[in-house]
C-alpha cells in the first residue's frame, strides 16, 4: 500500500474529510511557524541589537504569545479528530470488508481462510489508527509545511536555502531503503497473526474432541511456536524502527548543524544581519520536523498498511454477479446435482468430485463417505456459499404449470435462503436467553409449540438442568452450552420455524446414542411433515432413514485428468 493510497478514499468516506481537514490544517500550521518565526527572530534582534526594552515590543510579545496558543489548538483539532476519524474509517472498512466476504462468498474465489480474515477484520484493521492519527498527519504536513518554509528560507538566505535543498531529499531516500524491509517485515507479521489466529480458532473449535480423547495439551507445543514466531517478528520490526529513527534523527541534526555553521560564519563577517540568521535557524528544524515525524510514525503504521492492503485486496475482488431469478417453491422442486466438483486453494484434488444426486421434494437425501471427501463442500454449494469449479445445481419445478428448470446459480440468493434452514457442525448462540435463541427465526411462536419441539429434540432435558429454565442466558456473558446441547438448540429453532428444505451438517457429530435418538426423531417429523432434508452422515443410523444415500467421493476433476 502507498503511503497515501487513493483506495482508502474510495472504500472509507470518512478519511476522505480528514485528509482534506489535515491539509487545511497543514497550511495553517506553515503559517503560523513561519510568522512566530519572524516575530520571535525580530523580537530577540531588536533586544540584542536596537537594546529595544519590554515595553517597545510588548505587541510582538502578545502577537507572539497568541500565535502559540493558536498553534496549540489547531494540534488539537487535529489530534481530536484524527481519533475520531480513525475510529469511523476502521468502522467503515471493517463494515465493507464483511460486507464484501459475505456478498462475496458466490464467487470462484470464495475458498477464504475465515480466520484470517477474522483477524484481519479486527486486529489487523485495528493498527490503522497508528497510521490515521499519527503516519498520515506528519505525512501531510511533510507535503505542505515543507515546501512552504523551504521557500522562505530561500528568501530570507539563498544559501541556506541552497544547504537544506540538498540535504532534505537524504531523509526520504533513507527512509525508503529502512521501508523496503520494514513493508516486508510487516506482511510477515500479519501473516504469522493471522496463522497464530487460525491455530487458536481451530483449537477452541476441536476442544471438546480433544478432551474426550485426552489430547486438551497436545496443540499447545504448536500454539506456543507460534506465538513465539510473532514475538520475535515483533521485536525485529521495534529493533527496525529504532535503528531507522537513529538514522533519521542523526541526518536531520547534521543538516541543521551545516545550515547553522554556515549562518555563524557569515555573522561573523558581516554578510548576514542577526534578524535574519535567526530567522532561517528557527525555522529550518521546522523544514526536517515534518519529515523526520514520517519516519518515526512510519513504524507504528506498517501493520495497519498492511492490513489495509489486504482488506483492498479482498474488497476489489471481482465478484460474480449474484442470480436475479426468484426461486421456485421449494415444497414442489427436484434439486439435482450433476457433476459437482469443488478444488480448494492449493489442492488439485476436487472434494467432491463429480458428484451426481437427485432430491425430490419430501425426501430425505443422506451424503456419506470418509472425511475430507468433501461433503461439506457438497452443503456449501447447496446453500449458495460456494460456487462449484465444474458442474452445477439445477432446480427444476414440479408445480401446476410449465415446467421451470433454472440453474442455482441464476437464483437470487436471498429468495433461495429465505426457504433453507441449515444447522451447521458448530451452531451459534446470540447473546440472550435460552427462548431467544430458539426463537430467533420464529419470534411469534407459541409456548406449547416451543415445549413440543423442545420435548422432540431433547432439549427439554437441558432445559430442566439449567438454574433458570428458558430464561437462563447463554452466550456472551451467560452460560456456555456444550456442542451436543448447541446442536439441540439448533434442532430445535428448526423444528420451530421449519423451512421447506432443511440441510444438516453431521447433525449427530457431537451427540451420545441417546441424543442420536432424538435427532432421529427431529429429522423423521421433518420428513413427515413434506419437508425436503439434506444431511451429512457418518453414522449408520441416519443413513437408515434417508430415501437416498449417495457416497461422496473424492479425486482429480475430469478436466486435470485429461490434461
Amino acid at each position: 500500500m502507498r503511503p497515501l493510497d487513493p483506495r482508502l478514499l474510495q472504500h472509507a468516506r470518512a478519511a476522505r474529510g480528514y485528509v482534506a481537514l489535515s491539509a487545511t490544517l497543514g497550511v495553517v500550521t506553515a503559517v503560523l511557524v513561519v510568522a512566530q518565526a519572524l516575530l520571535l527572530a525580530d523580537v530577540v534582534a531588536a533586544v540584542a541589537m536596537d537594546h529595544a526594552r519590554a515595553g517597545d515590543v510588548r505587541t510582538q510579545l502578545l502577537v507572539l504569545a497568541a500565535l502559540v496558543l493558536v498553534r496549540a489548538g489547531v494540534a488539537g483539532v487535529q489530534e481530536r479528530y484524527g481519533h475520531r476519524a480513525a475510529t469511523t474509517v476502521i468502522r467503515q472498512l471493517r463494515t465493507a470488508l464483511l460486507d464484501r466476504v459475505s456478498a462475496g462468498v458466490r464467487e470462484p474465489a470464495a475458498d477464504q481462510d475465515g480466520a484470517g480474515i477474522a483477524v484481519l477484520a479486527t486486529r489487523g484493521l485495528d493498527a490503522l489508527e497508528g497510521y490515521l492519527t499519527r503516519y498520515l498527519p506528519q505525512l501531510l504536513l511533510a507535503a505542505t509545511v515543507t515546501p512552504a518554509l523551504l521557500v522562505v528560507i530561500w528568501w530570507q538566505d539563498r544559501i541556506a536555502g541552497i544547504t537544506i535543498a540538498l540535504t532534505l531529499p537524504l531523509i526520504p531516500l533513507f527512509m525508503a531503503l529502512v521501508g523496503l524491509s520494514t513493508q516486508a517485515a510487516a506482511d510477515r507479521s500479519l501473516s504469522t497473526l493471522q496463522r497464530l489466529g487460525a491455530q487458536v480458532l481451530d483449537l477452541i473449535a476441536g476442544l471438546p474432541t480433544l478432551r474426550a480423547l485426552g489430547q486438551a495439551s497436545a496443540p499447545v507445543r504448536r500454539v506456543r511456536e507460534v506465538g513465539e514466531a510473532y514475538r520475535r517478528t515483533t521485536m525485529r520490526t521495534l529493533r527496525s524502527a529504532f535503528l531507522s529513527a537513529l538514522v533519521l534523527e542523526t541526518l536531520t541534526t547534521l543538516s541543521v548543524a551545516l545550515v547553522a555553521v554556515g549562518i555563524g560564519l557569515r555573522l561573523v563577517q558581516g554578510e548576514l544581519t542577526l534578524r535574519t540568521g535567526l530567522t532561517v535557524l528557527l525555522l529550518a528544524p521546522e523544514v526536517y520536523l515534518p519529515l523526520r515525524q514520517v519516519g518515526v510514525h512510519f513504524h507504528a503504521s506498517v501493520d495497519g498498511l498492511a492490513a489495509a492492503g489486504q482488506a483492498f485486496e479482498l474488497l476489489e475482488r471481482t465478484a460474480v454477479p449474484a442470480g436475479s431469478t426468484p426461486a421456485p417453491d421449494l415444497r414442489s422442486t427436484t434439486i439435482r446435482f450433476e457433476g459437482v466438483d469443488v478444488v480448494h486453494a492449493g489442492s488439485e484434488r476436487a472434494t467432491p468430485c463429480g458428484l451426481d444426486a437427485e432430491l425430490r421434494p419430501g425426501q430425505v437425501l443422506a451424503l456419506t463417505g470418509p472425511s475430507g471427501t468433501g461433503k461439506s463442500s457438497a452443503l456449501a454449494v447447496l446453500l449458495g456459499l460456494r460456487r462449484p469449479d465444474r458442474g452445477r445445481i439445477t432446480l427444476r419445478s414440479n408445480g401446476p404449470g410449465p415446467a421451470l428448470e433454472v440453474d442455482l446459480q441464476d437464483i437470487d440468493p436471498q429468495s433461495w435462503w429465505s426457504q433453507v434452514a441449515w444447522v451447521p457442525q458448530h451452531p451459534a448462540l446470540v447473546p440472550g436467553t435460552l427462548a431467544e435463541n430458539v426463537r430467533l427465526t420464529a419470534a411469534h411462536a407459541e409456548d406449547a409449540d416451543l415445549q413440543r419441539a423442545a420435548a422432540i429434540t431433547g432439549l427439554d432435558a437441558v432445559v430442566a438442568a439449567l438454574p433458570g429454565g428458558w430464561s437462563t442466558r447463554i452466550g456472551q456473558g451467560g452460560l456456555g452450552l456444550s456442542a451436543g446441547q448447541r446442536q439441540r438448540l439448533a434442532l430445535t429453532r428448526v423444528l420451530l420455524s421449519p423451512a421447506p428444505l432443511v440441510v444438516l451438517d453431521e447433525p449427530t457429530a457431537h451427540l451420545d446414542a441417546e441424543a442420536e435418538k432424538a435427532v432421529l426423531a427431529a429429522v423423521t417429523v421433518l420428513k413427515n411433515a413434506g419437508h425436503t432434508v439434506v444431511l451429512v452422515a457418518h453414522r449408520p443410523a441416519l443413513s437408515v432413514i434417508a430415501d437416498q444415500v449417495v457416497a461422496v467421493v473424492s479425486g482429480r476433476p475430469a478436466t486435470a485428468a485429461a490434461a
